[in-house]
């Protein structure tokens, strides 16, 4: 593995999720997007870790990526409904969540 591995990136910066300073894991995360912007599964750290810190507007942005990458995955899209929730943005919430179940309910569905 090479030192721009995205999944040793991740693994790394997810040991620093409960160090002391919160910033050094976002700034961790952020320097993954850097060179793999598509990152997935940093987004969707992004996303849940920027909620619980009351950055909402951070927090929507990375769901929403998660759900521009994976556009055909359901879980993306509860996801975002969550995060949206979270944030106070119910209706948001329920588009969301209605999205995701039109995947699940058409798992073929592609727009």
């Amino acid at each position: 593995m090479s030192e721009t591995d995205p999944a040793r990136l991740y693994d790394a910066a997810i040991a620093l999720r409960k160090s002391e300073n919160p910033d050094d894991f976002i700034n961790a995360l952020n320097h993954i997007l850097t060179l793999h912007p598509n990152h997935v599964q940093t987004h969707m750290a992004l996303a849940v870790f920027q909620q619980k810190q009351g950055r909402f507007d951070e927090a929507i942005h990375h769901a929403r990526r998660v759900a521009e990458i994976e556009p055909n995955d359901a879980f993306s899209f509860t996801q975002l409904s969550v995060i949206y929730q979270r944030c106070g943005k119910i209706l948001e919430a329920e588009d969301a969540m209605a999205k995701a179940r039109e995947i699940q309910g058409n798992p073929g569905h592609k727009h």
